[in-house]
């Protein structure tokens, strides 16, 4: 197009050029002017000068046409190999979500986050029960996840917290669609609602007494999704089967459980955000334990200063030793519910283990709940994951002081009457623990957090003399660092 362009141009030079020469040979020659410079002879134009002129200014037109075409080629492919360039040149990304590489289409990424959870435990130790005042890496979780054709996902996350190296995640997910999702490794089971926050994301030091209950980390399969626009979501798998709030990485028997759970948010797509943080769902586990002698395979149930407050008995004798024996179940409903800066989670859920001492055999249950609630008094909005970044970070030049919530929470946990006192020793295992939480959590930013809270817990039974244990009482703080 632009060489045609140039070539009507061209010609229309020439028949310009050539029009005026033309008008200029029929018009009569002026009289000459009486000077000295007059007496020269001055040679008129002929008309092969004409066509000679007229050839040298095509010839050129031409030249120039073929190097502005020359020049647009080069263009061209400049751009052609930058587009080419960006197609396969990764992305370096280093924000608040993290450090990431990434493919320029999206299709591949490779992200490395982490965090690290500092605590203190001002609990005392003149009973002898509450364990010490002492300061501890709860955590310390370098996390590694990857993506391959948008369609597979891959997460690892070993822990080096307590000095202890273990492997808390390490799966990998293959999306089909977003109804149907299938998840292969070790990863949470679909059961407990506090359990399945992050670690990053608590509200609380430490999860409440249902956690006790909810599986932790386990080995299996399983399939997941969303329907209905996210109002409805669905996980159901099968596992090797753990204990109660307990994880694992081998299985000693071929018998295995099924975890199931539905979650609901019915308002999720409301145009009215009152209601649109509603959910509502129900967790279920069915399987069995087997024990032996030197692994049981039965609970013990932990405080908030991780001191154990019931435990099965236990002397490596068969008489005097209570085993898992047979069919495991578990099942909870649970809820939150959110809107503006406030919030609320509850979950209860009841757990039933076949349990044989010697020939004695009988199914002991174990009930715990908890109802909690959080207020951002600087005015973030609240959810599930907690406040996820304040509205002014903590830079005392500009005046930030970052965000601040204050937490409550009560949480209980009962052991049924059938354990005791031929499975349980009543003077070593409480009945019952009541805990009350209150505190402050201040979000410096999105990757630093301090916690700090009060804690009482109370005991029916456990003690000694056959009475009370002590109650546990002491202050917890946590510094966080997550990236």
């Amino acid at each position: 197009m632009r060489a045609t362009t140039h070539r009507r141009t061209a010609a229309g030079l020439l028949m310009t050029l050539l029009t005026a020469t033309g008008a200029a040979a029929q018009q009569p020659s002026p009289q000459p002017i009486a000077t000295a410079a007059a007496a020269t002879p001055v040679a008129p134009a002929t008309s092969s000068d004409t066509a000679r002129l007229v050839d040298e200014l095509a010839a050129r037109i031409e030249d120039l046409d073929q190097q502005l075409r020359v020049l647009q080629r080069k263009l061209e492919i400049e751009k052609e190999q930058a587009v080419e360039k960006a197609k396969v040149t990764p992305t370096v990304v280093a924000g608040r979500e993290g450090y990431a590489v990434r493919s320029a289409d999206g299709d591949f990424q490779l992200k490395f986050r982490g965090y690290v959870q500092a605590d203190a435990r001002f609990v005392g130790d003149g009973d002898g029960t509450s364990g010490p005042t002492n300061f501890v890496l709860r955590r310390v979780r370098p996390v590694l996840e990857a993506t391959a054709f948008k369609l597979f996902d891959f997460k690892l996350m070993p822990d080096f917290g307590g000095g202890v190296t273990v492997l808390q995640d390490a799966y990998a997910d293959l999306k089909f669609v977003p109804w149907l999702k299938v998840r292969a490794g070790k990863f949470k089971g679909p059961f407990g609602l506090e359990r399945l926050e992050s670690a990053t994301e608590l509200t609380f030091v430490e999860r409440g007494a249902p956690t006790n209950i909810a599986p932790n980390r386990d080995l299996g399969v399983m399939a997941f999704g969303d329907l209905a626009s996210g109002r409805f979501a669905y996980q159901l798998g099968v596992f090797n089967g753990v204990v109660d709030g307990g994880s694992a990485d081998t299985d000693d028997h071929s018998g295995k459980d099924v975890a199931g759970r539905v979650f609901f948010l019915p308002f999720k797509t409301s145009k009215r955000e009152t209601f649109t943080q509603l959910g509502v769902g129900l967790a279920a586990t069915d399987g069995s334990q087997r024990g032996t002698l030197t692994q049981p395979n039965l609970p013990a149930y932990k405080t908030a200063a991780q001191q154990t407050s019931f435990r099965y008995r236990s002397d490596g004798t068969a008489d005097g030793t209570s085993i898992a024996d047979g069919r495991h179940w578990r099942v909870g409903p649970q809820a939150y519910y959110y809107v503006g800066s406030v919030g609320f989670l509850t979950e209860y859920y009841v757990s039933s283990q076949h349990v044989r001492r010697g020939t004695t055999a009988t199914d002991v249950q174990a009930s715990a709940w908890q109802v909690s609630g959080q207020w951002a008094l600087t005015g973030e909005k609240e959810s599930y994951r907690g406040i996820v970044s304040p509205r002014r970070n903590f830079d005392r030049s500009n005046g930030g002081w970052g965000g601040v919530e204050l937490t409550a929470r009560f949480s209980q946990l009962v052991v049924d009457d059938s354990a005791f006192p031929f499975y349980a020793n009543p003077a070593a295992a409480a009945r019952t623990s009541n805990d009350s939480v209150v505190g402050v959590n201040w979000f410096l930013n999105r990757f630093v957090k301090l916690t700090g809270q009060y804690e009482n817990i109370t005991f029916d039974g456990g003690a000694p003399n056959g009475g009370d244990r002590p109650a546990e009482r002491g202050v917890f703080t946590r510094v966080q660092f997550a990236f």
